[in-house]
């Protein structure tokens, strides 16, 4: 059985981003027989959809988990759902949407399919502050979020997905005091616990 793990390339000016750096860390990994793959994501409303199909197509793994930078979020935050919305500042390509669809014929929105609440007890049991969020935005996250739900319910693809955005490193707020931050082995073991507790719920339904 096999994951999908995203992150982003950094943006919006920022010299890094943890979810990348996180994602390559667990790429080749295994939790109780589920094999991880990784796949960075460019900050491009064009590209990044696609490439994520692609991912999805070539792969077919079992799971999606996406992770994103929320800088100014303290803890970590599994995402209820994911609108049909691109908005928001320019990408790294200088793309910029304003109220646009993301699917012209999709719904308003898909909730994850990803058990959340699970995760976030398991984060918090293991001291790891964390938290569901009920808005992803509506800018990448929230469309990688859309597309893979979106392409997964419209192919009849059997494949959980959800996102996860998680708080800046501490690099970050060295270069914005304003940001609160964790250091990066925290967010590897925030992910650790999330992939671990996803590995045993893939289990117990197949079981």
């Amino acid at each position: 059985m096999k994951i999908l793990l995203t992150g982003f390339e950094p943006f919006l000016g920022m010299s890094e981003n943890p979810t990348e750096l996180v994602t390559k860390k667990f790429t080749g990994k295994t939790f109780m027989g589920m094999e991880i793959i990784g796949h960075i994501l460019p900050v491009d409303f064009q590209k990044a959809s696609k490439q994520l199909i692609t991912q999805v197509d070539q792969l077919q793994p079992d799971m999606i988990v996406s992770l994103g930078l929320a800088a100014g979020r303290n803890r970590i935050t599994p995402e209820r759902i994911a609108i049909n919305c691109m908005d928001g500042e320019p990408d790294n390509a200088g793309n910029s949407f304003q109220d646009k669809k993301i699917a012209d014929n999709g719904p308003d929105g898909y909730f994850s399919t990803l058990p959340i609440r699970t995760l976030v007890d398991a984060l918090q049991q293991t001291g790891i502050p964390a938290g569901i969020s009920n808005s992803a935005g509506t800018y990448l996250c929230n469309q990688v979020m859309y597309t893979a739900r979106h392409y997964i319910e419209t192919s009849d693809i059997d494949c959980r997905t959800g996102f996860i955005h998680m708080p800046a490193h501490h690099k970050l707020a060295l270069e914005n005091p304003k940001l609160p931050s964790w250091s990066l082995n925290d967010l590897n073991t925030a992910v650790e616990v999330i992939l671990q507790e996803l590995a045993k719920t893939s289990k117990k339904a197949i079981s």
